[in-house]
């Protein structure tokens, strides 16, 4: 018996829900859905759940669309790198064009559901993220120059918005702020995996910072954005959205990423920046579940 014929081939089902990127996704609707519940005071009635619900499928489809039509551009990229290798389109189990029909059929039905039963502002700044990513970052900057992730990152940071707008109707400065600390959040997250994949990114042809401006340049910039990270993190504080229960979480967790990225600067290890990386995930998360807890106890 082959080694092949030993593990089944993945189902349709599973292929297709690959594309979405999952575990990314999660994440976008995660703070999604921070936002809608910063925007609405005290606790939400059976209504707002509802629509946080609809709000939170409906971001969850078009993120899953831009993923999918990631996956289309990136095929040939996708292929040549270890971390993306096993995704359906770069192994050729799925067609250019299944991928696109599938992507296009989530686009509509999210933005449908948004359109319809949540409010237009909503689905059209979701639309314009779908487009920011899939198109301004993937197409254009990602190719183009080592700043891709910097401007690019203004689609990433949207998720807090599209929540704030599908609760509010409009788009006011504590949303802004939310955008704000993923803005700055994402180079040093990301810069921090590129270190350590590096050599992918090389293959792949790819302008990442470490290929472009070498290792030590990019362990300076990973360590100095921790550093506006830190004061872009402050703000929510600053600004009333929260007391001091999010503040001292706020501290805490940006003197921890600091500490990683200033570490990282001086002594650079693969293994180092692994870590760094994986902190930066618990970072936004945990930062985030703060304020979650510091509205509900002010």
């Amino acid at each position: 018996m082959s080694v092949a014929s030993t593990f089944p081939a993945p189902s349709r089902f599973s292929q297709f829900y690959a594309l979405t990127k999952p575990r990314v996704v999660q994440l976008i609707v995660f703070c999604a859905l921070i936002g809608m519940v910063l925007a609405v005071p005290g606790l939400p009635t059976l209504a707002q759940l509802g629509q946080m619900a609809l709000a939170s499928a409906g971001v969850w489809l078009v993120a899953g669309a831009a993923a999918a039509f990631n996956c289309i551009v990136e095929q040939g990229i996708d292929a040549k790198m270890k971390r993306t290798s096993w995704r359906p389109t770069a192994k050729g189990e799925l067609s250019n064009t299944q991928t696109l029909l599938f992507s296009a059929l989530l686009c509509a039905a999210g933005s449908a559901l948004l359109y319809f039963w949540v409010n237009p502002l909503t689905m059209w700044l979701t639309f314009a993220t779908f487009v920011g990513y899939a198109v301004v970052y993937t197409v254009i900057l990602k190719p183009l120059t080592p700043q891709n992730i910097v401007i690019g990152g203004a689609s990433g940071a949207m998720p807090p918005v599209l929540g704030w707008a599908a609760m509010t109707g409009d788009v006011g400065p504590e949303a802004l702020i939310l955008f704000l600390i993923i803005f700055l959040w994402t180079p040093p997250h990301f810069w921090a995996l590129a270190l350590y994949r590096v050599e992918d990114y090389r293959k792949s042809g790819l302008p990442m910072l470490p290929v472009t401006h070498g290792n030590e340049f990019t362990r300076l910039q990973v360590f100095l954005y921790t550093l506006i990270l830190f004061a872009g993190c402050l703000m929510p504080f600053i600004f009333g959205m929260s007391s001091w229960i999010y503040l001292v979480a706020a501290v805490l967790l940006n003197a921890g990423f600091c500490g990683y990225g200033f570490a990282l600067w001086r002594n650079y290890s693969d293994a180092l920046a692994r870590k760094t990386f994986r902190f930066s995930l618990i970072h936004l998360s945990v930062l985030f579940a703060a304020l979650l807890v510091d509205h509900y106890a002010m």
